[in-house]
């Protein structure tokens, strides 16, 4: 029986969502693609905001409902884009993602971290390409900054792309963080072609403005909140530990993906077709399922870690402007050592600090503001919100995670 390839989902955020093509539709049911329903979106941010529970699936059906939309916005002022560059944008935008590993960053920083999630994203398209006899040439092509019209690839990535403008909409929506919640319709009808460039028509720049402004606060309020950061770099640390007891012959539960990537260094030299059908079936649930059997592990670091994990006892978390005295985090590192017996490499796991850094916007690949008198300015000139040129500079946050029993002394 043929199937019904002109499907409409139904989006919380857009609502009727429609697939433009039977290979666009082709692409969604292949399992690479599917697997993006076992993948969040934002990790471990569900042990902050409850209501976080959306995949990488819905945001690259969001991406793609937004791309048929700027691309219908474009023609309409007169810009050319054929049917093949409008299909390479979907694409390229519906695949943008796809190298994602579970629980999204976390697998990148611990066992498979020899190679960049939008490395492994290409060697996807890359793949799909040869099973789909290179329909989707033009979009790798456009992913890569490599066509000639460079407007194309901006959609895809920019300080202003369709990526942004439905992970913060969307991230805001499901986080119940109103700050976030961007006009990405509004957006998308102020956008032009000037020079090969992707511009904001003048009428546009408050919209730009509060997109801005809502990108910083989400990433201080969600993706850099104290309590996900512990607990992202607990998940680190645990799957870290997992492959340093792997690599030294231990025997742990795991799926059969997730056994692989335990037990094999990964670059991007041998990330072969083996190795990228192996990553298309590790998932968020084996990562969890995982964890849940090693609490019971002989290993003490495993098993505190993913106990910790599971019953939501993280370590505690203070954040401050300036780096943390190391008299300071030696006493707490000294406490540790005795009540839980570990050594100083040990001791790793369980006491660490780092930093993070949060840019709004980066004046090096400027938002174009096309002005009345059809003259482009950047959107920080452009604009009397005098905060925006603050947004410009990098705000560094220094944090040290450690158990909660013990108390550290602010410097």
């Amino acid at each position: 029986m043929k199937s019904n390839k002109l499907k409409i989902l139904n989006d919380p955020i857009y609502g009727f969502i429609k697939i433009p093509n039977s290979l666009l539709f082709d692409i969604i049911e292949h399992p690479y693609f599917q697997r993006l329903r076992r993948v969040s979106q934002m990790g471990l941010s569900n042990l902050v905001y409850p209501g976080a529970n959306h995949t990488r699936f819905h945001h690259a059906i969001g991406c793609l409902h937004l791309m048929q939309k700027a691309v219908q916005v474009l023609q309409f002022k007169q810009i050319e884009i054929s049917d093949e560059e409008s299909n390479a944008l979907y694409i390229s935008i519906l695949l943008h993602d796809i190298g994602h590993g579970a629980f999204s960053h976390a697998l990148e920083h611990s066992i498979v971290n020899g190679i960049s999630h939008e490395e492994i994203s290409l060697k996807y398209m890359k793949k799909l390409n040869d099973e789909f006899d290179g329909q989707l040439t033009l979009a790798i092509e456009v992913f890569e900054g490599n066509y000639k019209r460079k407007f194309l690839n901006q959609l895809i990535s920019s300080q202003l792309d369709i990526d942004r403008l439905d992970y913060l909409k969307r991230d805001s929506f499901y986080t119940g963080v109103a700050e976030g919640n961007i006009s990405s319709e509004r957006l998308i009808t102020m956008m032009n072609v000037v020079n090969d460039e992707l511009v904001i028509e003048e009428k546009g720049i408050y919209s730009v403005e509060k997109f801005l402004i809502a990108r910083r606060l989400m990433y201080w309020q969600v993706y850099l909140h104290k309590t996900g950061l512990a607990a992202e770099n607990m998940l680190v640390n645990v799957l870290r530990r997992a492959k340093e007891l792997s690599n030294s012959g231990e025997k742990l539960f795991a799926s059969r993906a997730l056994s692989y990537f335990l037990n094999t260094k990964i670059s991007n030299n041998n990330f072969s077709d083996k190795t990228l059908d192996l990553f298309s079936k590790l998932d968020d649930f084996d990562i969890l399922s995982a964890i849940k059997e090693w609490t019971y592990h002989s290993d003490n670091i495993l098993s505190s870690l993913s106990k910790m994990i599971i019953n939501r006892k993280l370590l505690k978390v203070e954040v401050q402007q300036n780096i943390f005295l190391e008299e300071d985090i030696n006493k707490i590192k000294y406490k540790i050592k005795q009540s839980f017996k570990l050594s100083e490499k040990d001791l790793e796991y369980f006491v660490f600090q780092k930093k993070i850094e949060n840019q709004a916007y980066n004046p090096l690949k400027p938002i174009q503001i096309l002005n009345k008198k059809g003259k482009l300015e950047d959107i920080v000139n452009a604009s009397d919100q005098l905060n925006l040129f603050a947004l410009t500079k990098p705000v560094i946050k220094y944090f040290v995670c450690y158990p909660k029993q013990m108390k550290l002394v602010k410097s």
